[in-house]
């Protein structure tokens, strides 16, 4: 009992430092509230590194990662005739955190799922748990932009369970 308590625990704090990572994500992409790929960003800043060995595994880095975002980005813009300028380039954060946190809607489903997922793993929530839901994120910023680096879902998913030492339902 006192190892479950232990756990959520640190789970708790896990989710705290997500958020407050895709926060800041969000903030220096000149974004006030942070989507899902903030919260991959986030997750591949997390001390623990599972994330990073996941995209490690399939020859990904963050760099890129941030890379293809803001390609995205810019080709967003451009479809509606915006000239994306030097749009990728860090941008002036904007406002203070906020004192509530909040997300955008795929920010939102993200941390809606996050939970259930990491329930099917032994292992505590962790980066590799966000990466396996946002792979189930298909039509996201951040599901778009893991494609864009040449992964389909299925193999980021094989790649997380594999660094989280089980296989999910």
């Amino acid at each position: 009992m006192f190892a479950k308590v232990k756990q959520r625990l640190q789970d708790m704090g896990t989710v705290k430092r997500l958020c407050e990572g895709a926060e800041g994500a969000a903030r220096r992409a000149g974004q006030e509230l942070p989507g899902a790929e903030h919260y991959v960003l986030s997750a591949l800043e997390l001390d623990e590194g599972s994330a990073r060995r996941v995209f490690a595994r399939l020859g990904m880095d963050a760099d890129t990662y941030r890379t293809v975002l803001a390609g995205l980005h810019a080709e967003a813009l451009r479809k509606v005739g915006i000239d994306a300028g030097g749009l990728g380039q860090p941008m002036p954060a904007g406002g203070k955190p906020a004192a509530l946190f909040d997300s955008q809607p795929s920010g939102q489903a993200l941390m809606r799922v996050l939970p259930e997922v990491a329930k099917r793993s032994a292992a505590p929530l962790c980066g590799a748990h966000v990466l396996l839901v946002a792979a189930g994120m298909q039509h996201s910023l951040a599901g778009r932009a893991l494609r864009g680096m040449g992964v389909e879902p299925a193999t980021l998913v094989r790649a997380a369970e594999e660094e989280l030492g089980a296989t999910f339902a």
